[in-house]
């Protein structure tokens, strides 16, 4: 059993907002909270409702239906809210809600601004007023294509008060994956940039745009916000600029959208096929979201929260409306973490005190290749808890941020779920001691077990992470494609959500995911998650990152491929350091689980946030079809990996 690095306080525990709410209703043991929050889901999410205070213009019958089966349930039946309501407008009721700072806004360059929760609903006003002249009305969708600036968080608000719907689109995207996004919601309205900085270099934003809508005959009008005062060209009756729609500014009631009302629809890049467009309503996803970061993160009103992500990735949305919901600060960063220098992210803490700073374990593989001075520069004693989601850690880069950044001190809010989800299904609430690299307990409400491979549940080995029950916040399906939907949560086990992960769950209640199940080795009969022999791997000195995947192998059925990242090029022979990984893996788990290869490459595909995508490099090494990259920040690494593939058959 592995023991705990952190254990909360007794102050941390009885101060905790999950505590404070476990004792309104009668509950003095996490643990049994937690059973009892799936015993009863509507009970449960009912609770929550009530607790976070959300506004109701009209009192929902029923809070959960099952008529259409567990797969299409639905929450709050007949309720009517509006979810820009319950981030925003209801503030300003309170003197002091209004006057506290809703957004802080940094760029690349260093300049920043600041937004109140009474001037953020001025400029949605605005932006809602704008969109209503110009046709747009409840039910139309707008692809929003922003960096992370104020305007993105805007447009979002302004979209759900007048109950339209929004796609958030990752702003690295190119033209055919913006189109293919457009065309698969129909979009009417397009809001761009005329450009962003990335690195220094600026990234020509509206171009992209412009290639993008040439596919796609459903948008009438482009939006296009003044961000670096670039010079582009605009369509006459097609294209406008931003500051031309924020001219209205009389107050504009919200929309009375129905609980079930679509608000948005946010893409998740598949293995084949198109992207997958996951429906989210107003009284799902940005309640789970607030419950998640305020009980279980324990953010509170005067907490500042901070997540290395973008709009167009789950984590920017759920940032928002997390935080919003919950009364507190958003820190919008539009950056490179390390850029100008490895110190940048911890400058961002020290300016604008940050309590709550999300990460990835990428990203801290990249921080702690450049020490602890970086750090200890900045006063970073603002910091509570750090969140981080993505991928499964190693032990290297856990340890270093809880031992050298946070001193022992901040707990890591290990989080996992997906974008189908709204947020977590495994969390490491606060109230509870902590171990490297796992969860210390399923998040409440989400009825989790793990199965084997006959569906039967299983305790200290590896299984499949399957949901029982549904929960607020779960996608109400695929936007129109009701079948994907099904066959890919629905189909393996009856009324199962089955998730894609492998857990495990030991003696003591932590959970560890191994990967995804689809990464899944089995080698000579064995079973290995790949995310185990990564964490081997990056233990070998000189290796920074590292992906394993398996491939076909006549004799063993798979055989393990890896491929590292190292700090500086071997003394010696690639081909010898590379034998030695493998011997080093094979001494370490055994000589059946010794990889056949060690690959030494210069960069792995990864996302702008830092997730590696694995399911790239099989697809590339084996000859398979790559599926959609249109997320990956750096392509070039998939030439590489090419030049190394194996065909098989």
């Amino acid at each position: 059993m592995t023991q705990p690095a952190w254990t909360p306080s007794q102050q941390t525990i009885e101060q905790s907002r999950m505590v404070q709410f476990m004792k309104k209703l009668g509950f003095s043991d996490v643990e049994e909270f937690r059973k009892q929050s799936i015993q009863d889901v509507a009970w449960f999410w009912e609770k929550v409702v009530q607790d976070l205070g959300i506004h109701w213009t009209a009192p929902y019958r029923q809070v959960l239906e099952k008529a259409d089966g567990i797969e299409h349930a639905k929450w709050f039946v007949d309720g009517k809210m509006n979810l820009a309501y319950n981030a925003l407008d209801q503030f300003l009721e309170d003197p002091i809600s209004r006057d506290r700072v809703a957004i802080i806004y940094e760029n690349e360059s260093g300049k920043h601004d600041e937004w109140t929760y009474q001037q953020l609903w001025g400029e949605v006003n605005k932006c809602a007023n704008g969109l209503q002249k110009l046709g747009l009305q409840a039910g139309d969708r707008v692809a929003i294509y922003l960096p992370m600036i104020v305007e993105n968080v805007v447009a979002m608000l302004a979209i759900a008060k007048i109950g339209a719907i929004f796609t958030p689109c990752f702003s690295g995207f190119g033209a055919d994956a913006l189109s293919t996004r457009i065309n698969d919601c129909r979009a009417r309205f397009l809001i761009t940039a005329d450009g962003s900085t990335r690195r220094g270099k600026v990234v020509a934003m509206k171009e992209e745009a412009d290639r993008a809508v040439e596919q796609s005959p459903s948008i009438e009008k482009v939006i296009v916000v003044s961000n670096i005062g670039k010079d582009v060209s605009m369509m006459d009756g097609r294209d406008l600029l931003w500051s031309s729609v924020m001219t209205d500014m009389k107050p504009l009631p919200c929309h009375p959208t129905d609980a079930n009302d679509p608000f948005m629809i946010i893409y998740t890049s598949g293995t084949t096929g198109r992207p997958k467009g996951t429906v989210h309503v107003h009284a799902g996803f940005p309640i789970k979201a607030a419950f998640d970061e305020g009980y279980c993160m324990d953010v509170r009103t005067d907490d500042v929260i901070c997540w290395v992500t973008d709009m167009g990735w789950m984590m920017g949305p759920w940032k928002v409306f997390g935080t919003l919901l919950n009364g507190a600060t958003i820190v919008l960063f539009d950056g490179t973490p390390d850029y100008p220098n490895p110190g940048r992210l911890w400058e961002l803490v020290g300016k604008y005190q940050i309590t709550h700073l999300g990460i990835s374990p990428t990203l801290i593989r990249v921080l702690m290749k450049q020490g602890e001075s970086w750090i200890e520069a900045h006063d970073i004693s603002s910091l509570r808890v750090f969140g981080s989601t993505g991928e499964p850690w190693n032990p290297d880069p856990w340890h270093w941020l809880f031992e050298k950044v946070g001193k022992k001190q901040v707990p890591i809010f290990n989080y996992s779920g997906g974008t189908e989800i709204s947020g977590g299904i495994l969390g490491n609430v606060i109230v509870k001691p902590q171990v490297p690299c796992g969860f210390n307990m399923a998040i409440p409400g989400m009825d989790v077990e793990i199965y084997d491979e006959e569906g039967q549940p299983v305790r200290g080995e590896v299984g499949e992470l399957v949901i029982k029950q549904p929960w607020v916040g779960m996608t109400q399906g695929f936007w129109q494609d009701d079948l994907r939907y099904l066959e890919a949560y629905w189909s393996r086990w009856p009324k199962t959500w089955v998730h894609g992960d492998w857990v495990q769950m030991d003696e003591s209640g932590m959970y560890y995911i191994t990967g995804r199940s689809d990464d899944t080795i089995k080698i000579a009969g064995k079973r290995l998650g790949p995310a185990e022999m990564e964490s081997v791997l990056v233990a070998y000195p000189g290796v920074v990152e590292a992906v394993t995947i398996g491939v076909p192998d006549a004799d063993k059925g798979e055989v393990a491929v890896c491929f590292v990242v190292v700090k500086a090029a071997p003394d010696h022979s690639s081909t010898e350091f590379s034998l030695e990984i493998g011997n080093f893996v094979g001494e370490r788990m055994g000589k059946a689980l010794r990889p056949k290869v060690v690959h030494l490459i210069q960069e792995l595909p990864k996302t702008r946030n830092g997730k590696i995508l694995r399911r790239v490099v099989k697809a590339a090494y084996t000859g398979k079809a790559l599926g959609d990259i249109s997320s990956l920040e750096n392509p070039q690494s998939v030439d590489e990996i090419h030049k190394l593939s194996m065909v098989f058959d």
